[in-house]
């Protein structure tokens, strides 16, 4: 039975996220955090951190992650096909039709108007991100947010890395591995 909900899950997830393994960590977190309750959100956070440092598209790491902690290794496989399934169907479909198509005006339309939705999928993953990571679980959305109750070592390592990568367009992993090392040092030393 487990297998079949995570099948389903991630079914589902595969099915409707356009955009990427961004877009779908809303569809992820609604899944494995509200409805099942397999992940806590500190749980899920810390997935997604480790399905962004692993190789592979974020959305198959977090399934694979998610299916192992739920069922161990069968769960993981299930978990991936059940994310891959839909999308293999899908982009086999859409590839036949857009090379068939590609030159009407209603092909071109739909696409341009794809484009703001993917964004605001996106914006939505890493606006709980950032909650989780500055508000710990304090806070469930940003209308609860209180900000003397924000975690400033994790404000002020968010706006290091985040100057950093814009200012001098380090590497992402150097940055990372420094906030780590910074995060660890702070939090158990200090």
């Amino acid at each position: 039975m487990i297998y079949l909900k995570l099948f389903w899950s991630f079914f589902q997830t595969g099915l409707f996220t356009i955009g990427g393994g961004y877009a779908s960590l809303p569809l992820i977190q609604k899944q494995v955090i509200d409805l099942n309750h397999w992940l806590t959100m500190s749980e899920f956070v810390d997935i997604i951190t480790i399905s962004q440092m692993t190789p592979g598209p974020i959305a198959i790491n977090a399934a694979t992650f998610v299916g192992i902690k739920v069922a161990g290794i069968p769960g993981a496989v299930v978990s991936t096909v059940g994310c891959v399934t839909p999308s293999c169907i899908i982009v086999l479909t859409i590839a036949y039709f857009y090379y068939k198509y590609r030159e009407l005006w209603a092909i071109q339309g739909i696409l341009k108007g794809l484009r703001p939705v993917v964004v605001s999928l996106i914006a939505s993953a890493g606006l709980s991100i950032l909650l989780m990571a500055l508000y710990s679980e304090t806070a469930t959305s940003w209308f609860s947010v209180e900000l003397s109750k924000i975690d400033l070592v994790a404000a002020i390592l968010f706006a290091g890395a985040f100057l950093i990568l814009r200012k001098f367009k380090l590497n992402p992993i150097y940055v990372m591995l420094c906030a780590g090392v910074a995060g660890l040092i702070f939090y158990h030393f200090v």
